[in-house]
């Protein structure tokens, strides 16, 4: 497992993600948008970050465009979570998925958002080959959810 973690920019880190997860807490998605909390593996403390909720095939994933970073840590610990829209939260559990069945999910994943992930993903983009994809798939956890209520 690669440890590589692409770190966002200012202006993502405290203008964008900022309006989007504010509009999400009022219960506007924006393309997909949840806020994620999973307990802290270490603290137990309930932790946010806003995410994309990508949908294919009728099955939902999170896919994690910065590498592994904290909350992917703490989804594996915890082994779920919630996510939240305004004042709806569906609790779930996760499931990793395996390097060799993510390109297809990748695909969908910067069809969707590669505007705005784009650049954490090292000139790899919805139109590139499975190759091309499965090569990056250890850099960019993703997890199968499944609301339980």
């Amino acid at each position: 497992m690669s440890t590589h973690v692409q770190k966002p920019g200012w202006l993502t880190v405290h203008v964008f993600n900022r309006f989007v997860a504010w509009l999400t807490r009022r219960g506007v998605s924006v393309w997909g948008s949840r806020v994620l909390a999973v307990r802290g593996r270490k603290s137990g403390q309930w932790r946010t970050t806003p995410v994309n909720l990508l949908t294919v095939d009728g099955r939902q994933y999170l896919v994690a465009p910065r590498g592994h970073v904290q909350w992917t840590h703490n989804m594996r610990a915890a082994g779920g979570g919630e996510l939240h829209l305004g004042r709806r939260i569906e609790v779930f559990t996760a499931t990793e998925v395996a390097d060799d069945e993510k390109p297809p999910l990748l695909r969908a994943y910067l069809k969707r958002w590669k505007a705005e992930v784009g650049v954490f993903f090292n000139g790899v983009g919805p139109g590139s080959s499975d190759d091309e994809l499965r090569r990056i798939a250890p850099d960019h956890p993703v997890f199968e959810i499944t609301v339980t209520s």
